[in-house]
């Protein structure tokens, strides 16, 4: 039987149908649900085997980006969620879905009451992004989202995704943050606190990244495609990405 992915629409939420996608292509037996549905029914998740918060711009981006859908989880669903955490369900949450676990306060730490050691903020240039970037695969040991990968490429979109920590975070916090970080990229994007592009928990069963992983699933979607130098003899980035979030299940 095929592992069962959850994937959250409405509210804003706007690449579900591509995440959706992308998991049947990974071997997923995906299922959009809306989050009025998760809300009213937590004990869903019992029933699955991964969620995934896709990215867009959930309930407009009011407050801060993720504010508003992270307090909903938070008063409804928190106890559920962290129970599937514990149970070592798998979570990715990317782009605004991201910024959604770390309103949460699920990243990168997810034990129940973990204090909130990071924040996502407006990128440093004041202006939304949305390119292709070069990234890094780091401590992958970390996380089996990223086994196999070093470099890749993937697009993002956002104007909140400079990850930054608290005021004086101290030594402790830094390096708690370093090694949870599992994604970087090349460049200095927006600012990002050690160029870092996505965390992970100590399970590693948890991923927030801002790049999307859903959006390069075939080597049409990558700008360069059509480039007759370029020989691809490797799946897709994005791909592997989902893929291996359904071997992890085993």
């Amino acid at each position: 039987m095929k592992a069962r992915a959850l994937v959250l629409y409405g509210d804003g939420i706007n690449c579900d149908g591509e995440t959706e996608w992308g998991l049947s292509m990974a071997g997923f037996s995906p299922e959009r649900i809306h989050t009025t549905e998760l809300l009213k029914n937590p004990q869903i998740l019992s029933e699955c085997q991964l969620l995934v918060l896709p990215g867009g711009f959930s309930f407009g981006d009011e407050i801060a980006s993720g504010k508003v859908l992270s307090i909903e989880l938070t008063k409804r669903i928190s106890a559920a969620l962290h129970e599937f955490i514990d149970k070592k369900g798998l979570v990715v949450g990317i782009c605004n879905g991201f910024q959604i676990l770390v309103q949460l306060g699920i990243l990168p730490v997810s034990k129940t009451g973990a204090p909130k050691t990071v924040s996502l903020a407006r990128n440093t240039g004041g202006k939304f992004i949305n390119r292709w970037v070069g990234l890094s695969v780091v401590n992958e040991h970390r996380s089996p989202f990223f086994t196999g990968l070093k470099q890749i490429d993937l697009p993002i979109r956002h104007g909140e995704g400079r990850l930054t920590l608290g005021v004086n975070p101290g030594k402790e916090v830094s390096d708690l943050v370093s090694k949870h970080t599992v994604l970087c990229y090349d460049d200095d994007v927006n600012g990002s606190f050690e160029r870092a592009a996505a965390l992970t928990n100590e399970q590693g069963n948890v991923l927030g990244l801002m790049p999307h992983p859903e959006a390069f699933v075939r080597w049409s979607q990558h700008p360069s495609w059509t480039d007759s130098r370029e020989v691809r003899t490797e799946k897709p980035h994005g791909l592997v990405i989902l893929e291996n979030a359904y071997k992890a299940l085993g």
